[in-house]
């Protein structure tokens, strides 16, 4: 049996730029590309029409029938990541693995179970960074401690961007060193217990008056301000480092801070994992929240009685997206007016958003909550007619999913904004403030 090299494809789905595809292709043996669909992911999905699994057979097939123009193809495996590689050890002559660093708790358990599998066949599994543009330690204070606070980090970020840059990898000019062979086609997605289904993702090609003018409109969820490629990113489907490099081209400093918020996450998801289940600050594990369910599921449904949050979550609902904007009013709203537990919101949000993604959603949710690093201090309680004002004053966004928000039909509000505003300063003081 001729000895053959895997490259692991997982939040990394392009050709292009990929770096253990590069790596891979350079290590003087036939490469076969394969995607495991994980079992204890998919498993855990109680929608059967979950369009970020639709998403990601969408681009396999895409990367399939790329790969066979090669003469090659895309292996897929479905099941637990560990019994695969132990069939695929007896499968193939194996002489190494290649992949993408993965930074989320999950994912460094099921590697380190991948590890020792392919231990024992005598094969080495390389991991390489890919995901983001400077990873784990690469970004510390000049103690060797990681950063809690965002701009001091950014700072040092681009000062390693002037002295450092990240290089690109030409894995797609080396497609000639794939391993020769037909593997078919990509498991069907109902062989999986999905569906497949029409929906409609955002491109990943972005005119480039979006991210030259991000900074003027960002905020504003009425109009196309944002470019969308969080869904790309998340799945791996463009590259970070050519998209950091257009930022710069465009002198758009406002989205290389989006890239570096990204980093920023990535960070400290890697360095605090303990962000995953619990507070960033401890001091924020103390708040007695009230957790009311039918309060929850009027916020969930966009029932709240305050259209700007409520356009919101029909906007996820419908979509699975959402604004950035809006993520932080909607989420202030649970925590603060609501006084429910971020951790509900987090959960909800990861359930529905196309463009999940661990640590920026905890990020977010700890920032809006306050209890996270650099966060928006726990007084700081958005005002949701404020912020309407300021970025829908025209109800555009509004009107597009709360057309009856003037009706008598709209609910009225399910909390009155200065009552919360008064309670939530009184339960967050008595938890954080010593007497």
């Amino acid at each position: 049996m001729k000895k053959v090299t895997l490259f692991w494809f997982r939040r990394d789905l392009r050709l292009e730029d990929n770096t253990a595809l590069f790596h891979a292709l350079n290590s003087g043996l036939p490469v076969v590309c394969l995607f495991i669909f994980d079992n204890q992911i998919l498993g855990k999905l109680n929608n059967r029409r979950d369009a970020r699994v639709l998403f990601i057979h969408q681009q396999l097939e895409a990367l399939n029938n790329k790969l066979q123009k090669s003469g090659s193809g895309l292996l897929t495996k479905y099941g637990n990541p560990a019994e695969v590689w132990k069939e695929l050890c007896l499968e193939y002559s194996v002489d190494s693995v290649y992949a993408n660093h993965d930074y989320e708790p999950y994912a460094a358990t099921r590697d380190s179970l991948v590890r020792n599998v392919l231990k024992e066949h005598g094969v080495e599994l390389q991991t390489f960074k890919d995901h983001v543009v400077y990873e784990k330690d690469e970004v510390m204070k000049d103690d060797g401690k990681p950063y809690t606070v965002f701009t001091p980090y950014k700072n040092k970020w681009m000062k390693i961007l002037d002295s450092n840059p990240p290089r690109t990898f030409s894995s797609e000019k080396n497609l000639d060193h794939l391993a020769q062979a037909d593997f078919g086609k990509v498991i069907p997605l109902q062989d999986m217990g999905f569906e497949d289904f029409d929906f409609d993702f955002p491109s990943q090609t972005v005119p480039e008056q979006i991210i030259k003018h991000y900074a003027e409109k960002r905020d504003l969820p009425g109009i196309s301000g944002t470019s969308r490629l969080s869904i790309h990113l998340r799945f791996g489907t463009v590259s970070i480092r050519k998209l950091m490099a257009k930022a710069i081209q465009l002198e758009s400093t406002a989205w290389l801070n989006e890239l570096i918020w990204r980093d920023f996450y990535q960070m400290i998801l890697w360095h605090f994992p303990h962000v995953v289940k619990s507070s960033f600050k401890p001091a924020y594990n103390n708040i007695q929240w009230r957790n009311n369910e039918s309060e929850f599921e009027a916020w969930c449904e966009g029932r709240t009685g305050y259209p700007i949050v409520d356009a919101g979550m029909r906007e996820l609902n419908t979509t699975g997206f959402m604004h950035n904007r809006v993520r932080m009013i909607t989420a202030s709203f649970l925590v603060k007016h609501l006084l429910i537990d971020w951790r509900w919101g987090e959960a909800y949000f990861a359930e529905k958003l196309l463009d999940f993604d661990l640590a920026s959603n905890n990020g977010g949710w700890q920032w809006a909550a306050g209890s996270g690093c650099d966060a928006a201090p726990y007084f700081r309680i958005f005002n949701p007619y404020e912020q309407t004002r300021k970025f829908d004053h025209q109800f555009i966004y509004i009107r597009k999913w709360v057309p009856e928000f003037d009706d008598l039909s709209y609910p009225r509000p399910v909390v009155d904004h200065a009552f919360a505003r008064n309670r939530c300063l009184e339960v967050f003081k008595k938890a954080l403030v010593k007497e």
